[in-house]
């Protein structure tokens, strides 16, 4: 149990109504930070995330010889290296981020030097052979403790190769483009099933040419990097908690501002309006190649299940736990199949969601690869444990909104992971 860190109580609410500004976008967040690390010039961003992940890739780009600042107005200015890393000092601390470790590496492998990557315990667990068998195709050298972090990187020069992706990640598609970046000659990229594409945004902004097929992407090595100003969209990964919240009051209504609106992220709207929330975008517009709009939502009349299988899983793969958190309350229960990567990601969220919605009293069948949370069922408040899982800690901390009785969230404090201002705006919102 994560006894040591902080515990929030949530109490049942009544509805939630009001209006919620979201911190910029964790994803979009951590691929400016390496890349102005990396460009000619001063980057400039407004609404960067404030939560810690993003930050762990600052501070990399810091070790590697970037410079950023952190204006009184909350803007982060990061003045990259020019084209050419430093050779860093000290270790590539990654904090809680796989992101950070999985994309730096591939950024850090074109450049010739020693490059040793460490995390926390959580990110200490998880699989990082993923970008070994790529990154030494190219021609770099990967060391892994047991498939893990610590991680060292002997960059130098690589040579594009062609690399058929044999699992859905954005992160080793990035890792690869990265990579492709230093390599000499053109890198493609297979993609069975399409990924998150905020790295291509992200390197076209900042003025790389790629290359999209029908099911590839080829990037050109040797491309610089020019520095840009942007304001980060509004994550929406972050939003799913308030979308799930509002969903489980007919009378709810939530206004979200300037959410990040990227096609392969909305799937989760597409589920949410399937179970019954009533979705409008307002005000959508294009920045730097990601869309942006206003949320506005509207509780569902009746909250139906859902099935989330097949390709689904992979493009929505961070909201599940809390979409399996509200299964409970749905007419026909929450299905999850084909999800076996949430096994590996901050905790095993599969074995999470499981245990702590059975601690609130509710059945649930568990699956290798999913689950099955049956619909129609009354939850009593009861003891959460997050094992200090940003996402397991807030899923649960909606599923308390409709339960009967207080709710005790240990470990709140990783919502600090991706969302510091988690608990206060939740708090804002809901009416009791």
């Amino acid at each position: 149990m994560s006894h040591n860190g902080t515990t929030e109580v949530v109490r049942p609410a009544r509805t939630v109504r009001g209006s919620v500004r979201l911190p910029g976008d964790k994803s979009i967040s951590h691929r400016y930070a390496m890349l102005a690390g990396l460009a000619n010039g001063t980057s400039r961003f407004a609404n960067f995330s404030t939560g810690a992940d993003p930050h762990s890739s600052l501070s990399c780009m810091e070790a590697l010889g970037a410079t950023v600042v952190k204006r009184p107005d909350g803007v982060i200015e990061v003045t990259g290296v020019g084209g050419t890393f430093q050779k860093p000092t000290c270790d590539l601390d990654c904090g809680n981020s796989g992101s950070t470790m999985r994309m730096l590496a591939g950024l850090v492998a074109g450049h010739k030097g020693t490059y040793r990557f460490v995390g926390d315990a959580s990110l200490t667990k998880r699989p990082m052979q993923r970008i070994k068998g790529p990154l030494e195709q190219m021609g770099a050298q990967v060391e892994l403790t047991e498939g893990h972090a610590p991680m060292t990187v002997h960059g130098g020069t690589l040579t594009a190769i062609e690399f058929s992706a044999p699992i859905a990640s954005a992160q080793v598609k990035t890792a690869v483009l990265f990579a492709g970046l230093g390599a000499e000659g053109t890198t493609t990229l297979q993609e069975a099933v399409r990924t998150r594409d905020h790295s291509e945004h992200a390197l076209r902004a900042f003025g790389v040419e790629l290359e999209r097929g029908k099911d590839s992407i080829s990037i050109r090595g040797g491309q610089q990097l020019q520095a840009i100003e942007a304001t980060v969209p509004g994550d929406l990964s972050s939003a799913a908690f308030f979308l799930c919240a509002t969903i489980l009051f007919p009378d709810a209504q939530l206004v979200l501002d300037d959410v990040g609106m990227n096609p392969s992220r909305s799937t989760l709207l597409d589920v949410l309006a399937s179970m019954g929330l009533q979705v409008k975008v307002l005000n959508l517009e294009e920045k730097h190649g990601e869309m942006i709009g206003t949320i506005q939502v509207n509780g569902a009349a009746e909250l139906k299940g859902a099935e989330i299988v097949g390709d689904l899983p992979a493009l929505i793969i961070d909201e599940l736990p809390v979409l399996a958190a509200i299964g409970p309350y749905t007419s026909t229960g929450v299905t999850i199949r084909n999800a076996k990567e949430l096994r590996v990601k901050e905790s095993d969220r599969i074995a999470l969601v499981v245990q702590n919605l059975r601690a609130m009293g509710a059945e649930v069948e568990e699956f290798e690869d999913g689950l099955y949370v049956p619909g129609n069922q009354k939850l009593r408040g009861g003891i959460v444990d997050s094992a200090d899982d940003h996402r397991i800690a807030m899923a649960f901390a909606i599923c308390a909104l409709r339960a009967e009785g207080e709710t005790t969230i240990h470990g709140a404090e990783a919502a600090a992971i991706s969302f510091p201002e988690f608990f206060p705006l939740l708090n804002q919102i809901s009416e009791r």
